[in-house]
């Protein structure tokens, strides 16, 4: 990196705060940019922002948003939606809660093995789509966006990772799931590891 950026940053390693209050996700991210930031964890006693936006990048900025404003520091957030083809692109923004507000992991996928039941592998293509987001205290902010190809499997497997990992196989595997990867095979080609390494090649 630069000693200096335009808005007068300096090279030394940066102090962010982390807008998820989600384990997992903060556990994914910490692994991707711990080198690149003293990664701060989200004050708890700032409440839950609504994502009431309609698309990802929308969500990740409210989230950064208010971190950076009630704290006022760098913030990053994510956003991450599943494209699920046979639904429509759905869940799309709505990938968290797809099984009701208070939708744990296994609700989630349940429901989506549920409702793609009798629907042929070949039809049963699907996404993952991050947006990654660094907002500072004056506006300015970095974005990024990762993708990644894969289809729906027909049952759970493996019992690494979160979320919709059990029944995503990404291209790149043929047979993986997310789920029965370690998390640096994962973060290789994931659309989280897409999304931030998108976000590490813009801050150099």
């Amino acid at each position: 990196m630069n000693d200096s950026s335009p808005n007068g940053r300096s090279s030394a390693r940066p102090q962010v705060v982390m807008a998820s209050a989600n384990p997992d996700k903060v556990a994914e991210i910490a692994l991707l940019m711990h080198d690149v930031f003293d990664i701060l964890p989200r004050p708890a006693e700032i409440p839950d922002v609504v994502e009431d936006a309609d698309t990802l990048e929308g969500n990740a900025r409210l989230k950064a948003v208010a971190i950076s404003d009630a704290t006022s520091m760098p913030a990053i957030a994510d956003d991450t939606g599943l494209e699920i083809d046979h639904l429509d692109g759905a869940p799309g923004v709505h990938t968290a809660r797809f099984a009701g507000e208070n939708a744990t992991y296994a609700d989630n996928v349940a429901k989506t093995l549920a409702v793609l039941r009798g629907v042929p592998e070949a039809e049963r293509t699907a996404r993952f789509r991050t947006v990654a987001l660094l907002r500072y205290p004056d506006g300015s902010e970095l974005l990024s966006h990762g993708v990644v190809e894969g289809r729906i499997s027909l049952h759970i497997a493996g019992d690494s990772g979160f979320g919709y990992d059990p029944i995503f196989i990404p291209n790149e595997t043929r047979n993986l799931t997310f789920a029965q990867m370690d998390p640096i095979t994962k973060q290789a080609i994931s659309h989280r590891g897409r999304a931030f390494r998108g976000l590490r090649n813009l801050l150099q």
